[in-house]
C-alpha cells in the first residue's frame, strides 16, 4: 500500500474519451488527485456532486482529477466500461474517468475503497489519502470535507493536518479468477 511520500505509480489506461491515459499525461498540472471510483456504488453515488463541487472549485488552481474504476465486471456488470461512458456522457463529471480491468493499478496504490482518494503533490508525492467526506452515502450529513482541507493546506503551502483518514465506501470488486490483495485481510 502507498505511504505518506511515495511516488505515484504509473498507470497506461483506456478512458472514457476513447484516449489512453498515463500519468505522465497529467504532468503539466500542479495537483493531483487520483481517486477509485465506480458506477453502482451507493458512497459515491450519494457523494459525486461533493467531488464535483471541490474538483471545480480547484481546477482553477491547477489540481487535475483523475478518477479510475477498478471493479470487476464480471461480479458487477454496470461498472462496465460502456456503463462508465454513459455515466460519464450522463453527467459530465469534470475529470477523466479510466478503465482498470486488470485491477493493476488498484494493487498498485493499495486501494480498498470506492470512492477512495490519493492526493499527490507536484513531485507526485503522496500527501494524503482516503475519503473524500464524512459521509459519503448521505450529502446532507456531510460534517467534514477531508479532501477539500488536504487541498486547501497543500495550496497554501502548510503541512496536511491529517494525512490519512479511513475511506467509506464499497469495497473494490475483485475479480474473482485472481487471488484479493494481502492487504485487504487487514
Amino acid at each position: 500500500m502507498l505511504q505518506i511520500g511515495d511516488a505515484a505509480p504509473n498507470f497506461n489506461l483506456p478512458a472514457t474519451d476513447g484516449k489512453m491515459r498515463s500519468l505522465e499525461e497529467f504532468s503539466s498540472f500542479p495537483i493531483l488527485v487520483l481517486f477509485f471510483t465506480c458506477n453502482h456504488c451507493p458512497y459515491v453515488i450519494g457523494s459525486d456532486e461533493v467531488t464535483r463541487s471541490t474538483a471545480e472549485k480547484f481546477l482553477p488552481k491547477g489540481a487535475v482529477f483523475v478518477a479510475i474504476n477498478s471493479n470487476s465486471e464480471e461480479l458487477v456488470p454496470e461498472d462496465s466500461f460502456v456503463q462508465m461512458g454513459a455515466r460519464m456522457k450522463q453527467f459530465h463529471f469534470p475529470w477523466a474517468y479510466l478503465h482498470d480491468a486488470a485491477q493493476t493499478v488498484a494493487r498498485a496504490y493499495g486501494a480498498i475503497k470506492t470512492p477512495q482518494f490519493f492526493l499527490f503533490d507536484s513531485k507526485r508525492k503522496l500527501v494524503y489519502t482516503g475519503r473524500g467526506v464524512d459521509s459519503p452515502r448521505d450529502a446532507h450529513k456531510i460534517t467534514v470535507n477531508d479532501l477539500e482541507r488536504a487541498l486547501e493546506e497543500l495550496f497554501a503551502h502548510k503541512p496536511i493536518s491529517q494525512p490519512i483518514t479511513e475511506p467509506i465506501g464499497c469495497s473494490i470488486k475483485w475479480d474473482p479468477r485472481t487471488p484479493k490483495p494481502e492487504y485487504c485481510d487487514r
